[in-house]
């Protein structure tokens, strides 16, 4: 009875191939990444994935409010004087982007740039005049018509 062993050269090719092969198994199994936006005040940074995104494509209609009311799992803690910079991806900035403070469209239209500053006492008042300690803020990507991304950030108000 003899057995067959593979020769130096073709074992290290074969353990080669089945690596690449796995490799690529694994990486048709990742999901793209969605686009990020950002929150800045001074040097602290808070960077989030879309709570919920359809990889540009409308969201559904029937999903719309579950996204806007999903917590945010990014906060920043901010002085009412601060001013806080708002960046999201180029693909999100051509679509256009509109701010919603507590679930509620803050802005009429939306916005196209990548980048705006705001100063944070904008989002620490409440239609009653009663101060606030903390909101969510949700970035919203729309065209106008459709919505295609949501990203939620909790902003706390600095004792």
């Amino acid at each position: 009875m003899t057995v067959a062993f593979f020769s130096g050269s073709r074992r290290r090719t074969a353990v080669a191939l089945g690596a690449v092969s796995a490799g690529l198994l694994v990486l048709s199994a990742c999901d793209k990444p969605t686009p990020v936006a950002t929150l800045t005040v001074g040097t602290d940074s808070v960077h989030a994935e879309a709570a919920c995104y359809n990889g540009g494509d409308a969201i559904k209609e029937s999903e719309v409010q579950s996204c806007l009311n999903k917590k945010a799992e990014k906060s920043l803690t901010v002085a009412a004087d601060d001013k806080i910079r708002f960046g999201v991806d180029p693909g999100i900035a051509d679509n256009g982007w509109t701010i919603f403070l507590g679930g509620q469209q803050a802005e009429a239209e939306p916005y196209k740039k990548t980048y705006r500053t705001i100063p944070a006492s904008a989002f620490f008042s409440s239609q009653t005049g009663e101060p606030v300690n903390d909101t969510q803020v949700t970035i919203v990507e729309n065209t106008g018509k459709k919505l295609t991304g949501v990203w939620h950030f909790q902003l706390k108000k600095e004792s």
